[in-house]
């Protein structure tokens, strides 16, 4: 049976996750809404094909991160006054976890596809991966050190 201290944690820590997600969804959702006027412009049609596989990529990688990220709230209020906020809060984190890998991933091909168009694939590839490199360090490394060495 979880106690009254168990139930302020778990209260807390799914408040931190919501907020967490109030951060990172507007940033997907300019990136998609980017994305979904883009075919539209003119000079769209004159990319490559390269080009258009890498848009579809970062135009379905910013819409599956949408998904992940609006998801927790849609389960929140499906499961509201339900009594499983630990399960809700695990399930919450994976999917805030997978909504920032493929918010990496849309972000890393938008970077590619505007360079390649303005620079050309010269330019496109080294900002892609110090994009990728960027992210993975801010993202991933630093944290999961930070978990090994909290003072460190």
């Amino acid at each position: 049976m979880a106690t009254e201290q168990d139930t302020a944690r778990v209260d807390r820590e799914l408040m931190e996750l919501l907020n967490e997600l109030r951060v990172a969804l507007p940033g997907v959702q300019v990136l998609f809404a980017f994305l979904l006027i883009l075919p539209f412009q003119q000079g769209f049609r004159a990319i490559s094909d390269q080009d258009r596989a890498i848009y579809t990529l970062a135009l379905l990688s910013s819409a599956t991160a949408a998904a992940f990220l609006i998801a927790p709230s849609a389960y929140h209020r499906l499961n509201f006054r339900r009594h499983n906020k630990e399960r809700m809060l695990r399930d919450g984190n994976r999917l805030l976890l997978a909504g920032m890998v493929a918010t990496g991933v849309g972000i890393s091909c938008s970077i590619y596809l505007v360079t390649d168009v303005v620079y050309g694939s010269g330019v496109a590839l080294p900002a892609t991966a110090g994009t990728i490199v960027l992210y993975t360090a801010l993202w991933i490394v630093l944290p999961l050190l930070r978990r090994r060495d909290p003072d460190g």
